[in-house]
């Protein structure tokens, strides 16, 4: 293969991993990119248009494009006929996505089998749709169903004031409402194996990005019946459902025994992370793992009897649970150490 050919292939790639983010410049910034000239760029994307992997909208300046759905369906079921989540995804959704490495198909039969799962056991739901669109970079599943709603069905189960409070302990992970049959796995590892996960139930979202690490996102949206999930994943990622696991299992027994919590989805809107009935929210279900890592990114500080029911009081009562904190800012740090010096010195009283 010429290098004039390598090259040309190069281009084409870099516009398809990045016409999505640049619908509008990517003319200039594959220029930028490769050093050479925007008439150069514009020959690759005529290829691309001709191939029909993209689409060209406007005239000159306001030309836009976008990556064209190679693959583009829309199937609905009733649950109640008797739905199994392999056989659709043997006979619908497999042959839909193609082609695909190993790796990336093993990531989509473990997601859509998993989510689809969910709806099957625990929707109630007498609807339920799967949208797929698969375009030259990555594929988009979406599964609806017009159910219960899962926050509303976390919150019933285990009391909760607030549907919001739900999102937390899908964070954590290990939680599931039928544990004679599920693990409580499945949405923990899914939304770390996609480059973007979202669930829509009511009036509460709930979103994990893969670039952005540990930061989930809840935010208020538009009241919808039922549940939402979609999943995004790049069609050629080196990602594996094997590093996903690992990085949440011991290297002695596999088991699912490391997580990380976001501790800023314990705030609403300007609340202050400050009571020890905050904490002991937080901590609830802390002592299913041996580790926990508390990423207190876009927690500016928390107050004295947080830290204390988290960092000496959780502690003394849980031994063997590790907690270990993460992006704390200085004031964050300053009231954890506070904590734990408390703890340490009473230790010491103990042993005198």
């Amino acid at each position: 293969m010429t290098a004039v050919r390598l090259r040309g292939e190069a281009v084409r790639k870099f516009i398809i991993d990045h016409l999505e983010a640049h619908p509008t410049d990517i003319v200039r910034i594959s220029a930028e990119k490769f050093k050479c000239s925007r008439q150069a760029v514009h020959k690759h994307l005529q290829k691309l248009i001709a191939e029909g992997a993209v689409t060209q909208t406007g005239q000159t300046r306001s030309k836009l494009y976008r990556l064209a759905p190679l693959v583009q369906w829309l199937m609905e079921y009733a649950p109640e006929t008797g739905l199994a989540e392999d056989v659709i995804w043997r006979k619908d959704v497999a042959p839909s996505l193609g082609m695909l490495p190993e790796n990336v198909l093993n990531i989509w039969h473990y997601g859509f089998t998993e989510m689809f799962n969910n709806v099957i056991d625990h929707s109630s739901a007498t609807y339920v749709s799967i949208s797929l669109v698969k375009t030259a970079a990555s594929t988009t599943v979406e599964i609806y169903d017009n159910g219960v709603g899962i926050f509303k069905r976390i919150q019933a189960a285990l009391g909760l004031l607030d549907e919001r409070h739900a999102v937390l302990e899908l964070a954590k992970g290990k939680f599931t409402t039928d544990p004679a049959n599920h693990s409580g796995e499945g949405i923990f590892f899914s939304s770390r194996m996609f480059d973007e996960f979202e669930i829509l139930s009511g009036e509460v979202y709930f979103s994990h990005e893969f670039e952005k690490r540990e930061d989930w996102i809840l935010q208020s949206a538009a009241v919808r019946g039922g549940t939402l999930v979609r999943m995004v994943l790049h069609n050629h990622t080196a990602r594996t459902t094997k590093k996903v696991f690992d990085k949440f299992t011991s290297d002695d027994d596999y088991g699912f025994n490391k997580t990380v919590v976001p501790v800023k989805l314990m705030r609403y809107g300007d609340d202050s992370l400050v009571s020890r009935s905050q904490a002991k929210r937080l901590l609830a279900r802390f002592d299913r793992f041996k580790i926990v890592m508390l990423d207190f990114s876009g927690v500016a500080s928390i107050g004295q009897a947080f830290a204390d029911e988290v960092f000496r009081v959780f502690r003394s009562k849980h031994p063997k649970v590790e907690l270990v904190p993460m992006h704390a800012s200085s004031d964050v740090k300053r009231m954890i150490s506070r904590a734990e010096t408390l703890g340490a010195s009473q230790d010491g009283e103990h042993l005198a």
